[in-house]
């Protein structure tokens, strides 16, 4: 099931050999050396604590002089039960790099955004009671408020002139000024009657219901103090989100390079919103002196992530089939001179995530997904050659250098640091130079597990790819239980990368073998690998899981087949329950997690209805035929495998009356079951006090099935004639 409305699908350009890509991991400890990857074999295992206590980096932006790059840094606050961010600053130019930090106030700090003169930070802090932006200059001194508005600040960018900011801010649209929505707000909660009225979908998205405002994007003047003044709204000609909603941000709207103009994405806010991925680019002066206009009005798909080359050249992201996300999103330039747009990527099989330039605004960057890698390539748009950057690990996010890129990277055994991959690198073995460790100390004296990746002839014969990752003190010639992990989506990819959620260095530390498959549905193998799972949810990607299992057992002669758990969540999780319907002897338990139990129920209660309308072939009540051919509800008299429920009731992607309605078909049937309900959490299970519970609970479900004496596997007399 797609957990977000944007696809993060990276790809890389060029396929890497087999025996190239099965050293994939020492070449990521090679290039990421922590003391988590090095010392002895009596290191410590890491743990599920270990994970959420971990630092989280991200938002790298390099300083317009080239000197340095500022990030967030989200620290986790065990007693308070939260994250908290900072700002944080390194010199790229320093031999031996030291990031310090910039603010340490009890208030979130984040989204940092240099001035134009690299004098200082513009950033969103709740440090005055709100989300407001706040500028920090570098020579010293306390921040001080750019906006003192009565809405919260959702998102902001400076103009390349530092004369003027975009920010956005949910309000009423037919509010005449920001009061307007703030005393609307005010009143809302003052109501004695908590009745909520709707004449349209959405009526909630995500984790959140509906109050009737829109984010819109406004534009205010910057004075010489800083101060902005009067926001105007830009986009109110647009009836829509700006930024997108649930998981857009700035990404969606840049200024020209001269500041004079604002181009934004968005989706018409209509009847049609809940099941339509049409977003459109618009263009609007930035002064707001007149209405926007619809720049892709003639693309009824995806248009996404607008980005300005330095001679004024749009660049962006589009889709071109209208109700599919995971439709391959390629790069598109339109000519500043005379407007005529063309395709730059349309001979390239991948889908680019993120979108960026680099230093100098003459070329293009770009991320994608390739043979379960996350990479980082740079297009010409002139030549249109198109070159691979790097290729191994995760490029989580990039900001250009004047000699290269800062890479936000990471790998299923590296948490993500800050690196600097020079042009013309000093040693060519070790492209990335190292400029954080940001979890030396959390990690002293704990040691990562080795993983390598592996392919295998899976449905048709067609070639697909899998992990596996050996369990913390592997030793040769010994057995190990089995974590087979299925990833959700179902058009992701369980790349090499780090996982703050499903992370295999959880299960490997807790002693388990882990395998996990890319199968026929993922992306980074070419755009009809992804197609190929619409429509045939529980078909092709069923086959490659047992066909892959089976290469994992054949290949790797420490896995034992005979003590193996499943599990997944969303899109993994109605695997689990299609398994234990149609794979039902092969676990000896599973673990579900926002898993879908019934089509039907799940098309009329989710909330993103493109989603579920293109992977089944229309709404329900006009192709319940495709909704039915793989609805696990109809296999439950086959349920045998003990399995673990889990599931937020803020989960309106994948409504928790699924993950009820399992338990409910487990317990009735008097199959070994367990449900683990989180009332305050939604798809995800974010708390860190919930994840600890989350995940020790997942364990000892696993070490009752696999490691106990008396664990024997599933009792299924009617497997054998199950087809």
């Amino acid at each position: 099931m797609a957990v977000v409305s944007r696809r993060t699908r990276l790809s890389l350009a060029a396929v890497l050999s087999f025996a190239a890509m099965t050293n994939l991991g020492a070449m990521s400890r090679a290039m990421a050396a922590t003391p988590a990857t090095q010392g002895a074999a009596s290191s410590s295992a890491f743990t599920a604590e270990d994970l959420v206590q971990l630092s989280r980096l991200s938002d790298p932006r390099v300083s317009p002089d080239g000197r340095h790059v500022i990030f967030t840094l989200r620290e986790t606050d065990m007693a308070a039960n939260r994250g908290r961010t900072d700002l944080w600053l390194v010199d790229t130019a320093a031999t031996a790099p030291v990031a310090r930090r910039l603010t340490q106030h009890p208030a979130a700090d984040s989204s940092p955004r240099w001035a134009p003169d690299s004098s200082g930070v513009y950033f969103l802090s709740s440090r005055g009671g709100s989300s407001q932006v706040w500028f920090l200059s570098l020579a010293g001194g306390e921040a001080q408020p750019v906006t003192e508005l009565p809405l919260d600040v959702g998102s902001f960018e400076i103009s390349p002139r530092g004369d003027r900011i975009a920010l956005s801010l949910e309000v009423f649209a037919d509010c005449a000024d920001l009061q307007c929505s703030s005393d609307r707000l005010a009143a809302q909660q003052k109501k004695k009657s908590s009745g909520q009225s709707y004449d349209q979908l959405f009526v909630r998205h995500w984790d959140t219901w509906k109050d009737g405002t829109l984010s819109m994007l406004f534009s205010a003047a910057l004075g010489v103090d800083r101060r902005a003044g009067t926001p105007i709204n830009v986009s109110a000609s647009v009836r829509g989100n700006v930024p997108s909603k649930p998981f857009g941000g700035d990404e969606d709207y840049a200024f020209s390079p001269d500041g004079t103009r604002l181009v934004f994405s968005a989706r018409l806010a209509d009847r049609g919103e809940a099941w339509s991925t049409n977003f459109d680019l618009y263009e609007v002066p930035a002064d707001g002196s007149s209405a926007a206009r619809n720049l892709t009005a003639n693309n009824p798909a995806w248009d996404a992530q607008p980005v300005f080359l330095a001679n004024g050249d749009l660049a962006w992201l589009a889709m071109t089939r209208p109700g599919f996300e995971a439709d391959r999103f390629q790069i598109m330039l339109r000519s500043a001179t005379d407007g005529r747009v063309r395709a730059l990527t349309a001979d390239w099989d991948r889908s680019v995530s993120t979108l960026g330039t680099t230093f100098d605004g003459r070329r293009l960057l770009a991320t994608s997904d390739d043979i379960g890698q996350v990479a980082l390539f740079e297009i010409d748009p002139a030549t249109l050659q198109r070159t691979t950057r790097l290729n191994r690990g995760q490029v989580a996010a990039f900001s250009a250098t004047r000699d290269g890129v800062v890479v936000e990277w990471a790998a299923l055994d590296s948490p993500p640091d800050l690196y600097l991959l020079e042009a013309r690198p000093r040693d060519a073995t070790q492209p990335l130079r190292r400029l954080t460790a940001v979890n030396a100390n959390r990690l002293e004296g704990r040691r990562f597990s080795e993983f390598e990746q592996f392919s295998f002839k899976g449905w048709n014969e067609a070639t697909v790819y899998g992990h596996v990752m050996k369990p913390h003190g592997y030793t040769k010639g010994q057995k190990y239980p089995i974590a087979f992990i299925v990833h959700g989506g179902p058009q992701v990819s369980f790349a090499n990368q780090w996982s703050w959620r499903w992370n295999a260095q959880v299960y490997a530390g807790a002693g388990y073998g882990v395998v996990f498959i890319d199968f026929h549905g993922s992306p980074g193998y070419g755009q009809a690998f992804t197609d190929s799972i619409s429509q045939d949810w529980g078909g092709k990607p069923l086959v490659d899981l047992q066909k892959g299992f089976d290469a994992a057992l054949a290949k790797y002669d420490w896995l034992d087949g005979d003590r193996a758990c499943s599990l997944g969540a969303s899109y993994g999780g109605f695997m689990q329950n299609w398994i234990v319907g149609n794979w039902p002897d092969r676990f000896r338990c599973i673990v579900n997690h926002a898993g879908i139990f019934d089509q039907r129920s799940m098309y009329y209660g989710t909330e993103e209805l493109w989603f579920t309308e293109w992977e089944n072939g229309g709404p329900y009540y006009a192709a319940p035929r495709i909704h039915e051919k793989f609805n696990p509800a109809d296999y439950v008299t086959r349920w045998r495998t003990p399995m673990l429920v889990t599931h937020g009731a803020l989960d309106y992607r994948v409504p928790y009356i699924q993950g009820l309605a399992t338990f409910t078909a487990l317990q009735r049937q008097g199959v070994k079951s367990r449900l683990l309900f989180f009332p305050d959490e939604n798809h995800w299970i974010l708390k860190p006090a919930n994840s600890i519970q989350w995940h020790g609970a997942v364990l000892d479900w696993l070490n009752e099935h696999l490691k106990a004496p008396d664990s024997p596997k599933a009792d299924s007399p009617a497997a054998s004639s199950v087809k």
